[in-house]
Formats: structure tokens, sequence, C-alpha cells
């Protein structure tokens, strides 16, 4: 201001140069605690996602051990595969499997179906690692 004030007073039209000069001084300090915020606020994303991540591999290994558990529960002769017809009772007669299919929205019409896309390898029976894997598939 010191400088500026006489020079603008002694040259009317040099008040634009000065205005200019300090308009990019504001703007450039501004941008730059703008890009500071920006930097901040990604790299706490950054770590969010790694946060999500941990999260949901956490929830599926828990979702996991409780599928393994209901799959102990359908698997009446405990042969460690269960048949169509075992599945069918366990449905009716365990509460977490039926609320399962209900999430799934899989009804009674659907249950052929329904084992056929989890026996993957096509052997009439559902082993333990394929009820786990495609359960948890295809909920989430």
């Amino acid at each position: 201001g010191k400088i500026a004030i006489p020079v603008i007073e002694a040259y009317p039209g040099s008040a634009f140069i000065f205005a200019g000069a300090q308009l990019s001084l504001v703007f450039g300090v501004l941008n730059l605690i703008i890009a500071v915020i920006v930097d901040t606020f990604a790299e706490a994303r950054a770590k969010d996602v790694i946060e999500q991540a941990l999260e949901m591999e956490t929830e599926e290994i828990e979702e996991k051990k409780v599928l393994s558990k209901i799959f102990e529960r359908i698997d009446d002769d405990a042969s460690g595969a269960v048949t169509f017809k075992e599945l069918q009772e366990g449905a009716r007669k365990v509460a977490e499997f039926a609320h399962w299919l209900r999430v799934l929205d899989v009804d009674e019409h659907d249950f052929r179906q329904l084992f056929d896309v989890v026996d993957v390898d096509g052997s009439g029976t559902i082993e333990h690692e394929e009820f786990v894997e495609a359960m948890y598939r295809l909920k989430n």
C-alpha cells in the first residue's frame, strides 16, 4: 500500500496493474490453501478405502463362518456333502438357512435352480466349500 497509493495517484491507469497483481496474489494463496485441503481429504479417503476393504474382509470371514455352521446343520449324515433332499429339508428345519434364502429371494420353486448353481462340479451333491462360496457370492 505505501508504494502503490502514490503511484496510483500520480498515474491513475496503473491502478489496473496493482489491482491485478493484488488479485493474483489473493487467488494464488487461496488456491494453495484449497490444494492443501483437497490433498488432505484425498489421503483420508485413501485410508478410508483401505478401512472399507478390511471391514469387507472381516465381514466375509464372519459370513462364511455362519454359512459353515448352516452347512453342518443341513448335512444330516455328516458326509461333508449335501444332497438335494437334505438341502430342501434344511430349508424347512434350519431357521438361519431359511432366513438366508429369504434374503436371496429363493423360494421352493427356485430350489432346483439354486441347487444346480451351487453344485459347481455337477456331482449331484454340494460339498462344504461349494456351499459356502456360492451362497456367499449369491448374497454379495
